[in-house]
């Protein structure tokens, strides 16, 4: 059986960067807590438990130390009261997730309405939406747009993370319902190269394999690209999950993985499916 991986998968700069400066943090001989899972991987944030570094739910857990900012960002105010109560703040927030932040300010303060493309309750949109003012919009998808919108004049940042075509969706949706739309395509280039690996990947294999956090939004957006044009595509965590029923009979399986996935976990599911063959 020919097992076959993405031409681009797996962890990308920002997880790296973060994974690296919480690494370094750990190694500074004090306490070390990130706010929230550093990245949606439960496997990387294990192995960086194991570390001394562990995980907050909130600033009143965290007494001193270092604290990470995860690499999805947070509301700034949550950064200025770390660093008040006399935290040392080690900002891991991704440079395209900062990217976002800096466009939803700079719509707000241009007058324009703000609408975010992205997942209501994802660590990241909060950070947007704390950048954007709290009046901004959350949509998922064109039907999430309400029937009267908040303003003639809109514009739109999107979740680094969201595929292409949900933007494109959503922005066809309000051009015919507005005077004025400004759109900032925040989607990083690192989630645009891995959807379109893993699609044209799911065209040519008979089943494929992804690999990510079942919390990882991008991950879980890979298999959803993945199975709109091939129906057998399984989303595991850890090869411990592969099962050999699944390439019965089959003569091609594609693996690919999401950003938020270190390489040698990527890896150990391809050498697990290479056995079953």
């Amino acid at each position: 059986m020919r097992v076959e991986v993405a031409r681009h998968a797996g962890v990308c700069y920002g997880v790296e960067r973060a994974l690296r400066l919480a690494q370094e943090a750990s190694e500074q001989g004090v306490e070390v807590h990130t706010l929230g899972p550093l990245i949606h991987n439960p496997q990387a944030v294990a192995a960086l438990k194991d570390k001394g570094v562990d995980v907050a739910s909130s600033l009143d857990e965290v007494d001193d130390g270092i604290l990470v900012v995860r690499s999805h960002g947070v509301d700034p105010a949550i950064i200025e009261e770390a660093v008040k109560r006399g935290l040392d703040v080690v900002d891991a927030t991704c440079p395209f997730v900062s990217a976002a932040h800096t466009c939803a300010e700079e719509l707000a303060n241009g007058g324009y309405s703000v609408i975010i493309v992205g997942e209501e309750d994802h660590p990241e949109v909060e950070g947007i939406l704390a950048h954007a003012g709290r009046s901004a919009l959350i949509v998922q998808s064109a039907v999430d747009l309400p029937a009267k919108l908040p303003a003639r004049k809109i514009g739109v940042v999107v979740q680094t993370t969201q595929s292409l075509s949900r933007l494109e969706e959503v922005v066809s949706a309000l051009l015919p319902r507005v005077s004025e739309l400004r759109v900032c395509n925040t989607i990083c280039s690192a989630t645009a190269k891995r959807q379109l690996s893993a699609e044209e990947l799911a065209l040519t294999v008979d089943a494929v394999v992804v690999v990510g956090g079942h919390n990882s939004g991008n991950t879980a957006r890979l298999a959803e690209i993945c199975r709109a044009v091939n129906p057998r595509v399984h989303h595991v965590e850890t090869a411990d999950e592969v099962d050999p029923a699944w390439f019965d009979g089959l003569e091609s399986v594609g693996v690919t993985a999401g950003a938020s996935t270190p390489d040698a976990q990527m890896a150990g599911v391809v050498e697990a499916i290479k056995g079953m063959g």
